[in-house]
């Protein structure tokens, strides 16, 4: 389905429509989810407005597609999401940090415009887990989604990492 026409004053009464032509009120778990969702992507398209390393860029944009999926997924329901998109996760995050040095502390959000910009994406995507989560509690949702947020925000926090390491920025270390 094609979108041609953009205002439809549908939504003017609190509510939205699922794929399925189910309309939810707007502050329903699985509309809430589904914001989350696009927030994150947008926060993403931010962070690809940065200048960044090729390689993160291709995978973040892997990402990106993978949110709308799992949007889609979140207005289908009863639709499944490809745990395919885990195992990419899983490879990335362990190709990515096998490179970094073992962590002594944590590490406070920040460093260069880039790395502190995955930084809020890497919160945005805890908090759509937080929101996928309570869909999960109160209707179906595949568990594939949470996990995916789940690592997502893993892979986010090492390319935090992986990106103030390629500008010769020194993370900010927690003080006790």
């Amino acid at each position: 389905m094609r979108l041609s026409k953009i205002t439809t004053r549908t939504g003017d009464d609190g509510t939205t429509g699922l794929a399925d032509g189910t309309r939810l009120p707007k502050n329903q778990p699985r509309i809430v989810a589904i914001g989350s969702v696009d927030e994150l992507n947008s926060h993403l398209g931010v962070l690809l407005a940065e200048a960044l390393p090729e390689d993160v860029r291709a995978e973040l944009l892997h990402i990106q597609n993978d949110l709308f999926d799992l949007g889609a997924t979140l207005a289908c329901p009863g639709a499944p999401f490809d745990p395919a998109k885990l195992a990419r996760l899983d490879a990335a995050t362990a190709r990515y940090n096998a490179d970094l040095p073992p962590l002594k502390e944590f590490i406070l959000p920040g460093g260069t415009r880039s790395a502190a910009l995955c930084h809020v994406s890497r919160s945005v995507a805890r908090r759509a887990e937080r929101a996928y989560l309570q869909v999960m509690q109160d209707a179906k949702a595949p568990q594939e989604g949470l996990q995916y947020l789940n690592r997502l925000s893993d892979l986010l926090f090492v390319f935090c990492r992986v990106l103030n390491r390629a500008s010769g920025q020194a993370e900010t270390l927690w003080q006790r």
